[in-house]
């Protein structure tokens, strides 16, 4: 149940019905993006930062042998991490459109603040973030003073605004919404929250596959020339002349001492 703080003197808004085609529409136009920026972000990949991310003694725990196992291990888990990353951000594009149809939401120009609308005489700032786990508690603590600088800025002298903060995720769920200073919605309740419509969490999953069988193979021919790219380069910085890795080289690479000579 999505919760809307209201006062007996205030009117229920009606948000505007969305119509799916708009949603479909904005996804066909606008995925090809996503799929962009994967490709661009693994071509810009370079083997000895990725080396330099990951722990070495990790792998030589795991008796990882092979140059091919190091490469394929560590590209694919940046690829991984890079992808969460762009999606959010392209789903946040997404929610934000959404809204603006709706209850003529906007992206807010307020710093780490998303989302702006109103709704029955409530002022909504809305962070919203990919999953419902995605910070630690300093993070969590940073987003509610940045609700506390937004209400702030909004709140003019003698304002009588009544602003409510709101963490939305676009995926998974939350059993308490009302974490004290701001409310969390997740999965369904978000996409509710921000659009009326309480099947659009069902709905928007078929547009999200626009093309996505041959986006995903330009994808996989990008991925496969990256990793023979990066193995042979492996090979040929970090192998010794009996073919066994050299980890000593490696270690040095991640972990040595930036003072030392």
């Amino acid at each position: 149940m999505i919760l809307r703080q209201r006062n007996k003197n205030q009117i229920s808004t009606m948000p505007n019905p969305l119509n799916l085609k708009d949603v479909t529409d904005y996804v066909e136009a606008n995925i090809e993006t996503f799929h962009k920026k994967r490709i661009e972000g693994l071509n810009s990949l370079k083997l000895k930062k990725l080396l330099k991310r990951k722990n070495p003694y990790l792998f030589k725990a795991k008796h990882v042998l092979t140059a091919g196992q190091i490469v394929a291990g560590i590209t694919s888990a940046y690829a991984s991490s890079q992808e969460e990353t762009i999606f959010g951000d392209w789903l946040e594009g997404l929610a934000i459109y959404v809204n603006n149809l709706t209850y003529g939401g906007f992206k807010s120009g307020i710093p780490n603040i998303d989302l702006e609308f109103e709704d029955s005489g409530i002022r909504y700032i809305v962070n919203i973030k990919s999953g419902p786990n995605w910070g630690n508690s300093s993070q969590i603590d940073k987003m509610v003073r940045d609700f506390a600088a937004a209400k702030r800025t909004l709140s003019t002298s003698g304002s009588k605004m009544n602003i409510v903060a709101v963490n939305g995720c676009c995926y998974g769920q939350t059993r308490d919404p009302n974490k004290g200073n701001y409310f969390k919605y997740c999965g369904q309740d978000f996409w509710h929250f921000i659009s009326g419509d309480k099947r659009l969490f069902v709905d928007i999953i078929e547009p999200l596959g626009h093309n996505a069988k041959k986006k995903n193979e330009e994808f996989e021919i990008e991925y496969v020339k990256q990793v023979n790219l990066f193995t042979a380069e492996f090979l040929n910085d970090f192998s010794l002349i009996s073919g066994d890795i050299d980890w000593e080289k490696i270690v040095r690479l991640n972990s040595q001492s930036i003072s030392s000579s």
